[in-house]
């Protein structure tokens, strides 16, 4: 028989795919778990987007192989959305590259730059792809902590006082997952400037700018961001679209062919009719995210009930598609309150220890799903609280 690759060694199954499994067995036997863990929006994108895909898709001649950069279209459109909203000036030639959703950027961007023995620095607490990708590399994540006690950005002094010379990427996100940081210009500042220092490549993922946030803003609007950071984004959360893998990375040009040497080997391009699509989508305008986020604002309102009623504490200055909050005392970390609330109450929420030892004192709650069902989820909370 066959072994795995070394390099999947200590890669382990994605959390949610391994929990996804455990709670479809549970419903299997009459549980009807209520899933507050997975930010998979659950709105639909906006109806012009998908006449452009319905329009698009009847055309005979869109169905071949597309460019390994991308359509011009898309592309363009990607651009002016950086404009009108972000403030940035990209080439749609030669700064930005189309990608099947920004996670498959991440792997894309590991595979280009890392040898292993190479030292990356990675968020705790943090997307679990970041540090799975590094180590699929060879290389070596070196996490650096998120503290409430630092308002959730590292630790720049703490940085400095490291070896940081086999250090080749940064990741950072903000908006936050899972903390629900928002971004901030200084903090972006102080990035680059760290970056330019040490001669780090900055990998800024950038999925969350618009739920709940009325001022979105991108890494790449710091003046020289351009020399030392490369930017994902998606319209996963954005537009609804999480399905759709419609996703960009912007950098200099220099960037996008070295990571374009890589990419081309792995895809052939995405279908025609959904790249138009996803420009169409790029094109809607403030009304669009703010009938989005006052839909997410209700909810958030039944989150923070649910919270309260777990007596955890939370900030209410988050943005983005989650709830981030600590956990009473009596509780070793989140798994126990998650499990509790899992098999007490057949709710799933999200212990935050999964995102690294940092978050093992929080758990997470999705803002994805109908009112019905929090207010559903409150009241088995309540039901199992009574019976205590």
């Amino acid at each position: 028989m066959s072994q795995v690759a070394n390099r999947l060694a200590g890669i382990q199954e994605y959390y949610f795919s391994k929990k996804l499994r455990e709670i479809e067995q549970l419903n299997n036997e009459g549980k009807r778990i209520i899933n507050l863990g997975i930010g998979s929006p659950d709105l639909p994108p906006d109806p012009s987007v998908i006449a452009v895909l319905e329009d698009e898709s009847r055309k005979p001649d869109v169905h071949g192989y597309q460019s390994y950069k991308g359509a011009p279209p898309y592309r363009k459109a990607i651009s002016d959305w950086y404009s009108k909203w972000y403030g940035v000036q990209v080439d749609p030639n030669k700064e930005v590259l189309p990608l099947m959703g920004s996670k498959e950027g991440i792997m894309h961007i590991c595979m280009t730059y890392l040898n292993p023995g190479d030292q990356v620095l990675v968020p705790n607490p943090g997307y679990p792809t970041y540090a799975s990708n590094v180590a699929l590399t060879g290389a070596v994540s070196v996490t650096y902590a998120l503290t409430e006690e630092n308002d959730w950005e590292p630790d720049f002094g703490q940085l400095e006082k490291q070896d940081l010379s086999k250090v080749k990427l940064m990741f950072v996100n903000y908006p936050g997952m899972p903390t629900g940081k928002a971004a901030s210009k200084v903090l972006f500042e102080k990035l680059v400037d760290f970056a330019r220092r040490h001669k780090i490549l900055l990998v800024h993922d950038n999925p969350y700018s618009f739920i709940l946030n009325q001022k979105p803003i991108s890494l790449l609007s710091i003046p020289g961001a351009l020399e030392v950071a490369i930017e994902l984004n998606s319209l996963s959360k954005s537009h609804n679209m999480a399905g759709w893998r419609l996703g960009m990375l912007l950098g200099a040009e220099q960037r996008i062919l070295e990571i374009l040497r890589f990419k081309s080997n792995m895809d052939s391009g995405m279908f025609l009719p959904l790249q138009l699509a996803g420009a169409k989508a790029l094109s809607l305008g403030r009304q669009w995210h703010d009938q989005v986020n006052e839909v997410y604002s209700a909810r958030r309102k039944k989150v923070e009930e649910l919270l309260d009623l777990l007596a955890c504490e939370y900030s209410k200055s988050q943005v983005g598609l989650f709830m981030w909050a600590s956990i009473p005392s009596r509780y070793r970390d989140g798994y126990e309150l998650a499990d509790e609330v899992l098999y007490g109450a057949n709710v799933f929420i999200t212990p935050g220890g999964i995102f690294g030892s940092e978050g093992n004192r929080y758990i997470r709650i999705s803002l994805c799903g109908d009112i019905s069902r929090f207010e559903e989820a409150i009241g088995r909370v309540k039901e199992m609280q009574g019976k205590r």
